[in-house]
């Protein structure tokens, strides 16, 4: 699933998959998030809201079930910032 990055609240990126009906998620601290039965209009209106996270927490997360489908990779060395290659 394609995912567009968003920044609002807590909200990281969304993705949606038509087809199958399925928004996804993904939270501040890599959590990504799955919610079926989600119809076209309440994609839209998410992904066009000027407040995409108060848009999500109200209609989304209060209203639908979600399934937690984050994957965490075990690792014993601490997490590198991304900036670290830029500004090293």
């Amino acid at each position: 699933m394609e995912m567009t990055p968003i920044h609002s609240g807590k909200l990281r990126a969304v993705g949606y998959d038509a087809r199958n009906r399925i928004l996804q998620v993904q939270l501040e601290g890599g959590v990504m998030l799955q919610y079926s039965g989600i119809g076209d209009e309440l994609w839209r209106r998410l992904r066009d809201s000027a407040s995409a996270w108060s848009f999500y927490r109200d209609n989304i997360e209060e209203e639908f079930s979600a399934r937690n489908v984050s994957a965490q990779a075990p690792s014993s060395e601490p997490r590198k910032n991304p900036l670290d290659d830029l500004f090293g």
